[in-house]
This record gives structure tokens, sequence and C-alpha cells, in this order.
């Protein structure tokens, strides 16, 4: 799902359009964030793709959910 990754006042922040939704970040696999998974406030695991650690942000990638939950 296409998904758009933002910093906040706060930390980082991921918007899901076809969800109409936006979580922060609560955790992440990686420190660089690229290539791992992130946790998301309502407990969506998402595997991002592997970009360089300099990627500018905001940015929308493809993100894989990996919970079934909705």
């Amino acid at each position: 799902m296409k998904a758009m990754i933002r910093r906040n006042g706060v930390g980082l922040s991921i918007y899901m359009s076809k969800k109409d939704v936006e979580e922060p970040v609560v955790a992440a696999e990686n420190e660089d964030l690229w290539g791992g998974f992130v946790l998301l406030r309502n407990g969506w695991l998402l595997a991002l793709p592997d970009l360089p650690q300099n990627t500018c942000l905001p940015l929308t990638v493809e993100a894989k959910k990996q919970s079934d939950q909705d």
C-alpha cells in the first residue's frame, strides 16, 4: 500500500490514503528507518523499502503491511 512518511514535531508519522489512516511510528527495526519494519501506534507492522539513509522526507513509498489487524 502507498504510505507517506513525514516528520512531525514529535517524530515520524505514516499516512495511508487508501485506509485514510495517519499514525505515529512507535518503533523501527533499523535506526535509519529504511529496509526494515516499523511499528505504528495502532499495532500495524509495515515493511519499508530499502532506500539510502539520507532520503529526504516527506516521501511516498510502497509499504507492505505485515499484520492481519485492520
